[in-house]
């Protein structure tokens, strides 16, 4: 039996996890994993984490220190973990490397449609019994350039939709899918995709080389006008740049479902609180922006595969098994 931490951990998260768990030890906790929560690992086999959750070197030599072997990640990304420091202290990590690919690309479809044709304000003014269509108009997404930046399993699968609404495709990545190129999708340079593409959508890793990768100078070359749709990871756009670029009118509109300080106020209810992050602040005002608060993966589906899969790597990890769902240092090249 298995004795896990969970943290950062939602109602949902109870629901799914114990539902499926019939031989491990669950403890939940509503904090995120940081210096200052680590205590609450104590005697713990294993922590099950999530995206906001930190695992720097201070972080990890805390857990080994209080008998923590697992760090189990309910998620794909897994940039807030240092490799080497968890290699260093004998913690293995493992994560969920794919559980619905078209749940998050489906959000982003959802994210263009909403901003282009403006269905969120006219839902407002209807129930307020203003049925007038004055600053409603939109736009036709047929017909127009969608640049794909990194076409892995959610790039791949947000291309799908976007060639069948008749757009034509372009898109970024180091590794080019052969079949996407069979499909239409046309690969290009970088600075190409931004410069042609009416709608830009961000679906690559967080890394050294993509940290911001959308900033100053990469806004400056997007075509006047253009949407930005990220449901990446938030430290792939400069927030200061892009607020500056809706300024001054260049960039078209703006779509986020992930924020690079998001840790201070995603899957928290603030409404009674005031909101002590200027940008995001400054982002809601934009009548062309739009935010949702990481909810690109939050389906029914979504949530049943993410606890069977982090299920079986607690099984994995009870019984020694090697894993496919193992994230360490011989796997990533840059691992620090």
């Amino acid at each position: 039996m298995a004795r896990i931490a969970f943290f950062s951990t939602q109602n949902y998260d109870r629901q799914f996890f114990e539902s499926q768990n019939s031989k491990h030890r669950f403890e939940f906790f509503e904090n995120r994993l940081k210096s200052k929560t680590v205590d609450l690992a104590r005697d713990f086999d294993g922590v099950c984490v999530f995206v906001n959750d930190r695992l720097d070197e201070e972080v990890l030599k805390a857990l080994a220190e209080v008998g923590v072997k697992l760090v189990a990640l309910r998620c794909a990304g897994f940039n807030n973990v240092d490799l080497k420091a968890a290699e260093n202290n004998g913690i293995r990590v493992m994560r969920v490397p794919a559980y619905s690919p078209q749940a998050i690309a489906e959000h982003a479809l959802a994210l263009i449609m909403t901003l282009s044709r403006r269905t969120h304000k006219a839902y407002n003014r209807v129930r307020d019994g203003n049925f007038s269509l004055e600053r409603l108009m939109g736009f036709t997404i047929y017909g127009k350039t969608t640049g794909v930046i990194g076409t892995g399993q959610i790039g791949r699968a947000f291309c799908n939709i976007m060639l069948g609404l008749g757009t034509r495709v372009i898109a970024y990545d180091k590794y080019p899918s052969e079949e996407m190129i069979k499909k239409g999708v046309e690969y290009m340079e970088l600075d190409q995709v931004l410069a042609q593409s009416d709608i830009l959508s961000l679906h690559c890793p967080l890394t050294p080389e993509t940290h911001h990768l959308i900033n100053k100078d990469t806004l400056q070359k997007m075509k006047k006008g253009a949407m930005l749709v990220n449901t990446g990871r938030g430290k792939l756009v400069n927030t200061a740049a892009v607020i500056n670029s809706l300024k001054e009118e260049h960039l078209g509109s703006l779509a986020i479902d992930v924020y690079e300080e998001e840790e201070k106020l995603f899957f928290r209810d603030l409404s009674d609180y005031v909101i002590r992050d200027d940008q995001i602040a400054q982002l809601m005002i934009f009548p062309n922006v739009l935010i949702t608060a990481h909810q690109g993966f939050f389906t029914k589906e979504s949530m049943e595969e993410i606890t069977r899969i982090t299920m079986k790597n607690f099984d994995d990890f009870e019984q020694g098994k090697d894993s496919e769902n193992d994230v360490n240092c011989k796997l990533i090249k840059d691992c620090g």
